[in-house]
């Protein structure tokens, strides 16, 4: 088997996994010209197996999975699962919408988070958390748990939000999580855009992209949750900022193989998984980027400069580079992969929220973007129609004229 075909193979066995909490992944032998199947779901298991044994090229298997996982209209699982959900109400078509493997809450939201002191916690220095701070008041929230239930439903300092992490995007974002005035429970649906993680919400169903907190299918369509400034960091940093900081701990540590990656060599393959749609020209897909509102900035550029100013209408931008943290998605110990480092976005002072995620995603959700690059000039696309830059264009003066 071909390394690109051993990651594909270790990514099915992950994601089937996750549909049943308490099974283990799959075991696959092939003995005397039989496969032989031991524990988890026989569907998933002979998925992955013929996925690892006859894929032959990558891209080819991918695309092949892509389709057969694709949703579409009168879809058995719409009825079965989302009896809620509005489907009349949408703003993307449901053949944009992949089928990752688990089912609904497959993968489990925390919803009673516990902490303990970073002070008594045994994590790698390097570790990457997300650090979120609200009112005074901060808690850390590890990747090595994220990876495995990807939202947190917490309240801090008085505010409901929606702590999330996508691995197949590394997006780790923190959204309020309030709707209408009140909190909202988020769950995972199971289902992937652009290889992103799509949520759902408990009060009405409504499915949320993870990328741009977007309601994007549902009675709450066209809606977006508002971001709260978080940023990924060391473990040693967080500590050393505050030994008493509360870190998220696992509610039964035996549920999942806390610490551990499940998408091996994933950041260092040569495309993504789980994703049929176009690659940006001039730029490996799984290049790390910083993406601030609508311009983004290589992690190497970053690392280089140390720091990178940009000025926009509200201020200027400051880019910090942070050493010390490492990928979640490289070794099969997060302790134990390489470095890649973090940043802190700021604007007169103030914290903003940003996104470290993959070039293929922010062009992905990106229509028209920049990407800045170290020695190199920057890439630059705009793939909106004439009609839709007429719209933008209107719409930008009836702005100009209201706030005039």
């Amino acid at each position: 088997m071909g390394r690109s075909q051993a990651v594909r193979h270790r990514f099915l066995v992950s994601a089937f996994a996750g549909s049943n909490p308490a099974a283990p992944a799959p075991r696959l032998i092939v003995s005397g010209g039989r496969l032989i199947v031991s524990g988890g779901r026989l569907l998933a298991a002979l998925t992955v197996a013929l996925g690892a044994l006859f894929a032959t090229e990558l891209d080819t298997a991918q695309d092949a999975k892509a389709q057969a996982s694709r949703l579409y209209e009168g879809h058995p699982i719409l009825e079965r699962q989302w009896a809620k959900t509005d489907f009349e109400t949408r703003t993307v078509a449901l053949e944009e919408i992949l089928m990752g493997g688990p089912p609904k809450d497959g993968i489990p939201a925390i919803d009673e988070p516990q902490f303990a002191p970073a002070s008594s916690l045994d994590l790698g220095d390097n570790e990457p958390l997300i650090r979120l701070s609200v009112k005074g008041e901060t808690r850390g929230y590890p990747l090595r748990i994220l990876t495995w239930h990807e939202i947190v439903n917490d309240t801090i300092a008085g505010l409901p939000v929606a702590v999330t992490y996508c691995p197949l995007c590394n997006t780790a974002i923190v959204f309020d999580r309030r709707l209408d005035g009140k909190p909202a429970r988020f769950g995972t649906t199971g289902l992937l855009r652009n290889s992103d993680l799509v949520m759902y919400d408990d009060l009405s169903e409504t499915w949320w992209q993870q990328y741009d907190g977007t309601a994007i299918v549902g009675s709450r369509t066209g809606e977006a949750l508002p971001f709260v400034p978080s940023r990924v960091v060391s473990f040693k940093a967080l500590r050393e900022e505050n030994s008493d900081t509360p870190v998220l701990i696992p509610n039964a540590e035996g549920f999942r193989r806390y610490g551990a990656n499940p998408y091996v060599g994933y950041d260092s393959s040569p495309r993504p998984f789980l994703y049929d749609g176009e690659l940006p020209d001039g730029i490996a897909p799984l290049t790390y980027i910083v993406v601030v509102e609508d311009k983004a900035w290589t992690l190497d550029l970053i690392r280089e400069k140390q720091r990178v100013f940009s000025r926009t209408e509200d201020g200027t931008l400051e880019i910090r580079w942070l050493a010390g943290v490492a990928s979640a998605l490289d070794r099969p110990e997060i302790a134990e992969s390489r470095e890649i480092g973090s940043v802190e976005v700021r604007r007169q002072g103030q914290e903003i929220a940003h996104k470290t995620t993959f070039a293929f995603v922010y062009f992905a959700f990106s229509k028209q973007g920049v990407i800045y690059r170290l020695d190199e000039s920057p890439l630059v696309w705009d793939r909106r129609t004439e009609e839709e830059k007429l719209e933008e264009a209107k719409q930008e003066q009836q702005d100009k004229q209201q706030g005039g």
